[in-house]
C-alpha cells in the first residue's frame, strides 16, 4: 500500500533533500509540496494525504499551528515533525505526532518514523478479527531498562529503576522521578507490559514502582492510597479491586 506524503517547509533545499531521501522509500507516494501552513492546509482540503512530513518554523502560521488546525479534519493526515528546533517536542507530542526527527535528516531516523507510521496504518486498517486478537493479546514479558521521555525541550533517556510512577494528565502520559515530572509518548497500558514486575497498575490512571512506595494507607470502601518517597510525599489512589490484588501481592 502507497502512503501519499505531503511535504511542507519553506526551504526549497530542504524540501529536495527531503523528497530524495524519501524517494527510497517504495510505499513513500510523494503527492505534493508547500512552503507555508496555509498553503499546505489548501492542499489538505482538497486531496487525501497519509502524512505530512512538517517543518515547525513557518513563516505565518506554525507547523504545530498547522497540525492543531487539521487535529479535527475528517481525513486527517498523520505528522511526523522534521525541524532544526529541539524545544517543540512538547507541544509536537499534545497534536498527537507519529516523530519529531531533528535535522539534518538522516536515512535511517526517517526509517524509523516511517516505521512507526506503517505501524499505525496497519493498525487501522486491519480486519476487525485481527484487531481483536491483538487487543486480546498477551503483552510482551520482556522489559526494558530505559524510557525514552521529554524534559525541558529535550529527549531523554530516563533508568526505569529511577522511575516512581507513571501517571495520566490532561490525556497525556508522564513519568515521576524523584523530583521531577516527564512526558512520554507510551500509553499506561504499553508502559505496564515494558516496566516489568516492579511496576504495578494500581488505577486506571496511574503505574507505581513498588519498590519507592513508602507507605500503605487503607481509605474508603476498600480502596487505598500510597505513599511514595519521591520528594513530594506524592500520594497515589489504589482502587479497590487492584487493593486486593496489592495485597495478594505483598502476601498480607
Amino acid at each position: 500500500m502507497k502512503l501519499r506524503a505531503l511535504i511542507v517547509d519553506d526551504e526549497y533545499l530542504a524540501r529536495q533533500e527531503l523528497r530524495f531521501l524519501l524517494e527510497q522509500f517504495r510505499d513513500i507516494e510523494i503527492v505534493g509540496e508547500a512552503a507555508s501552513a496555509t498553503e499546505a492546509l489548501k492542499l489538505i482540503q482538497a486531496l487525501d494525504y497519509d502524512v505530512l512530513f512538517l517543518d515547525i518554523n513557518l513563516p505565518g502560521v506554525s507547523g504545530v499551528e498547522l497540525a492543531h488546525k487539521i487535529h479535527k479534519h475528517p481525513r486527517r493526515p498523520e505528522v511526523i515533525f522534521t525541524t532544526a528546533y529541539e524545544n517543540y517536542a512538547l507541544e509536537a507530542f499534545s497534536v498527537n505526532a507519529i516523530d519529531y526527527i531533528l535535522k539534518p535528516v538522516s536515512k535511517q531516523r526517517l526509517k524509523q518514523a516511517i516505521d512507526k507510521l506503517r505501524s499505525k496504518k496497519s493498525e487501522a486498517t486491519a480486519p476487525p478479527a485481527a484487531k481483536s486478537a491483538q487487543q486480546g493479546a498477551v503483552p510482551d514479558p520482556i522489559s526494558i531498562n530505559r524510557i525514552i521521555a521529554e524534559a525541558g525541550g529535550r529527549m531523554v533517556l530516563v533508568d526505569v529503576d529511577k522511575i516512581f510512577f507513571a501517571f495520566v494528565k490532561r490525556d497525556m502520559v508522564y513519568i515521576k522521578t524523584f523530583d521531577e515530572e516527564m512526558l512520554t509518548r507510551f500509553t499506561l497500558k504499553e508502559l505496564e507490559a515494558k516496566l516489568g514486575s516492579n511496576f504495578f497498575r494500581s488505577h486506571r490512571s496511574y503505574i507505581v514502582n513498588i519498590q519507592k512506595v513508602r507507605e500503605i494507607h487503607p481509605f474508603f470502601n476498600g480502596t487505598s492510597i500510597l505513599v511514595m518517597e519521591d520528594r513530594e510525599r506524592s500520594e497515589i489512589p489504589v482502587s479497590r479491586n487492584q487493593s486486593k490484588k496489592l495485597r495478594r501481592l505483598l502476601g498480607k
